[in-house]
């Protein structure tokens, strides 16, 4: 929907015709979908490392020997495999093989030339698919260690079926089917991901902390395995007092409030005998209080029930700072 709610694509490509190869799929299958496009060019690109493996073990040229080596020992880094496939390229297009296998195994390279250069894998969802209706497939992505990025706009609810309450609405917070204020935790998606030791993990919000938003990318990006990014997303359904024009300062103020918090783990500083967990959040500075009172989904719990609404913002302070609390665990270990 991010990418896709109207008839035209915000993707583009360079002067080399190259960009994203982009679909979207129902939400509740996102997950799965942008998993089977991983594997298909996963199992493309083995096709190819087969058949170049096939013809170092041939007489062929010194030229496209060290070209099929270069490529085999980089195809797995996204910068090097773009230099290693143009050599590539350049060798096939000069090619012609008089031996029958040879020339059946480089013109299998060529029909596939398109997947030379390593892809990223990006799938892109909101928090109702992520933490809720296509939590199981999420959870199956990251599980397969498999090198898989999955970006999630956390709007804190339904946002594009209704505004209904999803598993990622905050504690007290006013939703569809929670019109009282929802009872319940938010769940910690991330922390959830984390159990699993291999998965890179980041919060983020890009108006409270451009540079690390981009450090997270980077980071995952540059992860040989599963990443799991959370992103800080003011949605029309928060009832923005001071308007949605204004939602890279309402991120921003979310962090310095002690709402939402920005950190990250990378697996990889374990291995280095680091502490893979990064708490990127100072300790807050302005009112937690004032800030949930700036969204229409708070306040109205205030006015339609004054009894319960004092206790509910209480419950969900407290629970913003037991979050925090075992963030600071994490990081100090």
């Amino acid at each position: 929907i991010w990418g896709g709610s109207y008839p035209s694509s915000p993707y583009t490509v360079n002067h080399e015709g190259k960009g994203p190869a982009w679909a979207n799929s129902l939400f509740e299958d996102n997950a799965e979908f942008g998993y089977g496009m991983y594997l298909a060019v996963k199992h493309t690109r083995a096709k190819i490392a087969e058949n170049m493996e096939s013809l170092l073990a041939m007489d062929i040229c010194d030229e496209a020997r060290e070209a099929f080596t270069a490529w085999l020992d980089a195809k797995e880094d996204g910068e090097a495999s773009k230099v290693a496939s143009a050599k590539v390229v350049e060798v096939l297009a000069n090619a012609n093989p008089e031996n029958a296998e040879v020339k059946a195994l480089v013109e299998e390279i060529k029909e596939r030339e398109d997947y030379l250069v390593k892809r990223s894998q990006w799938i892109l969802g909101g928090d109702g698919w992520a933490y809720d209706i296509g939590y199981g497939g999420v959870d199956h992505v990251l599980a397969s260690g498999e090198n898989v990025n999955i970006l999630v706009f956390d709007t804190e609810v339904y946002s594009n079926t209704g505004g209904q309450s999803s598993k990622a609405t905050p504690l007290a917070a006013m939703a569809k089917f929670a019109a009282a204020g929802k009872r319940s935790r938010k769940k910690d998606l991330g922390m959830m991901a984390m159990s699993y030791g291999n998965v890179y993990v980041a919060q983020v919000a890009i108006g409270a902390d451009y540079n690390q938003f981009v450090k997270a990318i980077v980071e995952a990006e540059a992860y040989d395995g599963p990443s799991l990014i959370i992103c800080y997303a003011p949605c029309i359904n928060h009832g923005l007092k001071c308007g949605m024009g204004k939602t890279i300062q309402n991120e921003a103020d979310a962090v310095k409030s002690g709402y939402w918090h920005l950190y990250r783990h990378n697996p990889e500083l374990k291995a280095e005998g680091k502490n893979p967990f990064t708490l990127d959040s100072k300790e807050p500075t302005e009112s937690f209080r004032d800030f949930i009172m700036g969204q229409v989904r708070y306040a109205s719990i205030a006015k339609q029930f004054p009894e319960q609404a004092e206790e509910l913002f209480a419950m969900a302070e407290q629970s913003s700072k037991d979050r925090l609390e075992s963030y600071k665990r994490l990081a100090d270990q």
